[in-house]
This record gives C-alpha cells, structure tokens and sequence, in this order.
C-alpha cells in the first residue's frame, strides 16, 4: 500500500513537472522568437515563419532604429517619466494607504468606499480629456502622470499591507517622541520594502507602456515616449507612412524591425524585474490576505 501511494506521488510529480515546462515553453518560445528575429535578415524571416537560431545573424534593424537621436531622447523621455511618475505616485500612494489603513482617522471607511468605487466605475475618456485640458496640462509630461497618480488597486494593497504591522511598533515611536510623519518615515516604510518594491513596479510598468495618454495629451512629436515612437517606427518599417521622424539612409528590415521594437521596448522592464523579484510575491501576497 505504502509503495503504491509513493508511485502515485511519483507519477504525480512527474505529470506536473512535465505540464510546468510545457507551460513554461508555450510562455519562453515566443520571445526566444522575437530576439532571435530581431537578429535575423528579411529574406530568411520571409521563408522561415518561426525562428529560434538565426542562420544569418544581421544588426540592420538595430542599425535603422539607432541611426538617428531620435530614439534615444524617445528612450530618455520614457526613463525620465517613468522615474518621476513612479516616486510621484508612490508617494502619494502609501500616504494615503497609510492614513487609510489607521484606524483612528475619522471618515476612513467613506473614503475607501469611494477608492473602491473608481475600480468600478471612472468618468470615461472624454471627461478625463477635458479635465487636463482645463488644467493646461496639454503637451506636458505631467498630463502623463497626474491622471494616473493614484492607482485604486494598488493603494488597497499597500493599505492592507501596512495593517499587518504591529500597533506596538507605532506606539512605542510615539513615546519616544515620534510624530505621524517620523512613523511614517522611520518606521512604516522600512518595514514595508517588498510591498513598496512590489508596487514601484506595477507604477514603472504602467508609466513605461503609456501609449493612450500620449497620443491625447502630446502633440509635440519631440515629447513622444518611445512606445509612440516604436509605434511610427513599425509604421515606416512597413511602407505605410513616408512622413516620419525616423529619417534615415538606413533601409528598414520589414519583419526584423517590428522584432527589435518589440526587444527594445521591453528589454528595460525586463533588466529591472531581477532586482525586485525577491520582493515581489512576498509584498504582493501580504498585501492582499487582510481587508
């Protein structure tokens, strides 16, 4: 009996691990396929469909999309808003959650009422539009960060998580002379590094990917993000538009490029995730077992 149930624990390890890396392998091919392509020669992605090793390895799509500055200062403006975008919100952010999360604030249960309800429901985009518009915030880079600021759900996350921390831990600052914005500082957020970690990167994701934003609120194209630009440099790679800012004696690779836009535009998230993976599932999971 006991050697059957140690086979049946075997050959249920074996059928899940064989279903993880098949998971694993449906997730891990695609991009494999997009950095590999991004490497190979138009003329061998128009007779190979899927490539994993490039027969003939060829830089001329990364050459078209680095011929000019332009995707730099694109690449500059993305970094710069998704850093001001990301330690703007957090800290509105985790104030708010903090002060939520204390039970002695008057009208709390109101106002989280009222966080929950704009995951619901919201204004619409024709509303949002002409609120920045009123603000002048019309081809600003803060048109791309002050309606997105706040993000419901990650607030009631952090929210959650700071009511993990022991109450001790604030009264004791408190007799030691601490005021609310010394707890907050000084003993709140150090405790609180994986939640903080955790939703620094849905920010800097959010932040990186802004595409709708940027086409309503910018219409100077020397204020473009590099997902707008990655957007028009697709559509010159595909003859579709010859008015661009991408100018260049460089011929765009028609598949390869839209490859390495793909690589380009991702590889910056990519390279950041590493650091905070440690804290990610940790602050993501403590954050949301208490209401």
């Amino acid at each position: 009996m006991v050697e059957d149930t140690s086979f049946r624990g075997r050959l249920f390890s074996s059928v899940n691990l064989a279903i993880l890396i098949l998971i694993a392998l449906i997730m891990i091919l695609p991009f494999i396929h997009i950095i590999a392509g991004s490497f190979t020669t138009s003329a061998e992605l128009s007779v190979r469909r899927f490539v994993l090793i490039p027969t003939q390895w060829s830089l001329d799509a990364y050459r078209f999309i680095f011929s000019t500055s332009t995707i730099v200062k694109a690449l500059g403006v993305s970094a710069g808003v998704t850093a001001a975008g990301t330690v703007f919100s957090m800290f509105i952010t985790s104030l708010m959650a903090y002060g939520l999360a204390r039970k002695d604030v008057d009208g709390r249960n109101i106002i989280m009422f009222l966080v929950v309800f704009t995951m619901l429901f919201n204004g619409g985009l024709i509303p949002t539009f002409l609120v920045v518009k009123e603000l002048g915030l019309i081809d600003s880079y803060w048109a791309l960060i002050i309606p997105v600021t706040v993000n419901a759900f990650n607030m009631v996350i952090l929210k959650n998580f700071f009511q993990n921390i022991p109450e001790g831990l604030e009264e004791s600052a408190k007799i030691d002379g601490c005021n609310d914005f010394g707890i907050f500082f000084r003993i709140v957020l150090p405790l609180s590094l994986p939640a903080i970690a955790t939703i620094s990167l849905f920010y800097a994701v959010t932040y990186w990917n802004t595409y709708l934003s940027a086409i309503l609120y910018l219409n100077d194209n020397a204020k473009w993000p590099i997902q707008i630009l990655l957007r028009q440099i697709v559509i010159l790679a595909s003859g579709m538009n010859s008015d661009s800012s991408m100018d260049s004696e460089v011929p765009p690779p028609d598949q390869a490029i839209k490859m390495a836009v793909i690589v380009v535009a991702t590889l910056p998230i990519l390279l950041v995730y590493p650091f905070l993976q440690k804290h990610f599932a940790k602050g993501a999971l403590l954050g949301s077992v208490k209401g």
